[in-house]
């Protein structure tokens, strides 16, 4: 323990790790559908797609996090099944998730070895505990970090790094790792390089998730592409440019499904404006929205989508910059006070944030008028019934509790409680997730009517052709910045070309 292999990486080693036709289903949906995978020895091997491509959720069958449906796994040329994590890090497979599974309190060798420490006549032998991470640090380069230091005092980079080390000291042959910069700032990047380096000299295999395209080709040798939970391809780095990656990727047109940008309508004032703004996880953010405008804010995981949306509701306020809606300068420290400056949020969670679930269809609609004056929110009361009719939303009557409606339904009740606000500006986050094509359309036709009713509509979906079909313009977000601006209707090809940071094939729009 405490030394990981030195495995041969010779050109044409047979594949470390080998997955075959690997299918995964959560309550009835497909979310893998035979999906290959293999990674030799020494590899740095990236696995990319759109958010719901299926990345996560083959990262979490590998680490035994999940069990698949269907399928085989193979490590060094035998079938392995793993039921629990520790199992896969019995058989020499450790995973390094976006959350980090450290102890702040505890040094660095205390952590590496958590709950398996070496012990000498029944106590934990710390002595021997230092010297195998000081070993490993040594090993991997790193021997500036110290096994005494407390977790607490480490850089971000360094807590990953850590993670990796602890992944090492269980021997591992294979590493994955999920997103590893989305939380490092860009000074930090270099050193993760680093260890990624040293990993593939130990013959290592490394499994990369990353939305990060200029990660993808500095680090990695070959690149598996996921669309939908299916495997498109597997291409060498040497031999792909970035547009045909960003081509694998997105690979189809967009949707007839998905309704063009609103028309007849000529955008009003500027009814929602951001100058400047930024917090710990946004940067001189400039945005501007119209009365009938409907402006998509992509960009993946991680790009501050969710951020922004939180911002401009006063969860997580601006720290610097200003907001104005309807030209009137705003300082939101809550989401009362966003609701009363006629800002309304729906949620990209909506059972956790949108809805109280034991409560009745009624009870949620009238959730938040006691945050506006006492004559709209009896004015929206009485609009309620007119909202969930104009939905269509089933429900066996409005005194039925929330949990026992459909997602579709569940989402359409979060709509109507915020119409009855009667907002200047809608925030909509990831609206259509989790519901089915038809309750799709009706929020598509609600959108659409709010715009021509003069609400400034911003659009958060990770469906790109759902941002394309709806928007007027789109704004790309990449690292907590906006990237770009294109028109509605603009390529799927040139939005995925600003979110990835790859900007050279991207049109830009005037702002």
């Amino acid at each position: 323990m405490g030394r990981g292999p030195r495995v041969s990486s010779a050109p044409g080693d047979a594949p470390l790790l080998r997955m075959r036709g690997i299918g995964k289903s959560f309550l009835g949906v497909r979310v893998l559908s035979g999906v290959d995978l293999e990674v030799r020895p020494g590899e740095v091997h990236a696995l990319v797609g759109e958010n719901g491509a299926g990345k996560s959720t083959l990262m979490k069958i590998l680490a035994g996090v999940h069990q698949a449906d269907a399928g085989t796994v193979e490590l060094s040329g035998s079938p392995v099944s793993f039921s629990h994590p520790v199992q896969a890090q019995q058989a020499g497979v450790s995973t390094v998730f976006q959350e980090f599974n450290l102890l702040a309190e505890r040094t660095v060798a205390e952590n590496v070895y958590l709950g398996r420490e070496p012990r000498r006549r029944g106590a934990v032998d710390a002595r021997r505990m230092t010297e195998d991470t000081a070993r490993l640090l040594d090993d991997l380069g790193l021997g500036g970090l110290s096994p005494g230091a407390r977790v607490r005092s480490l850089s971000v980079a360094e807590q990953q790094i850590v993670e990796v080390v602890k992944a090492m000291s269980h021997d591992a042959r294979v590493i994955s790792m999920d997103e590893p910069t989305a939380a490092l700032a860009d000074h930090e990047v270099d050193l993760l390089y680093g260890l990624v380096r040293r990993l593939r000299e130990r013959g290592v295999a490394v499994l990369y998730v990353s939305h990060r395209l200029k990660e993808i080709f500095d680090l990695c040798d070959r690149i598996t592409v996921l669309k939908d939970g299916r495997r498109v391809g597997t291409v060498d780095t040497a031999a792909t440019t970035s547009d045909d990656l960003i081509r694998m990727m997105v690979g189809r047109p967009v949707s007839t499904l998905f309704p063009g940008p609103v028309e007849g309508t000529a955008p009003g004032p500027v009814r929602l404006e951001v100058t400047g703004g930024g917090n710990d996880r946004l940067d001189g953010i400039g945005l501007r929205v119209r009365g009938g405008e409907i402006v998509g804010l992509a960009g993946l995981q991680g790009s501050g989508r969710t951020e922004l949306a939180h911002a401009l509701f006063g969860i997580d306020r601006f720290t610097r910059g200003e907001l104005r809606v309807d030209g009137r300068r705003v300082r939101l420290r809550s989401p009362n006070q966003a609701v009363r400056s006629r800002i309304a949020l729906v949620t990209e969670d909506r059972k956790a944030e949108g809805l109280a679930l034991n409560q009745s269809v009624l009870a949620n609609g009238r959730m938040v008028l006691d945050a506006v004056r006492p004559s709209a929110a009896r004015a929206g009361a009485r609009r309620l019934p007119g909202f969930f009719s104009s939905l269509e939303l089933v429900a066996r009557d409005t005194g039925q509790e929330v949990r026992f409606l459909s997602g579709g339904n569940q989402q359409k009740v979060v709509l109507a409680k915020w119409l009855a606000t009667d907002p200047a500006v809608m925030v909509l986050d990831e609206p259509t997730r989790g519901i089915d094509v038809g309750a799709k359309r009706a929020v598509y036709t609600l959108i659409r009517d709010l715009a021509k009713a003069g609400v400034a509509i911003l659009l958060i979906s990770s469906e790109l052709p759902e941002v394309i079909g709806l928007a007027d313009r789109v704004v790309v977000l990449h690292d907590g910045r906006i990237a770009g601006e294109l028109p509605g209707g603009a390529g799927e090809e040139d939005v995925m070309a600003l979110a990835t940071g790859h900007h050279s094939g991207a049109r830009r729009a005037a702002s």
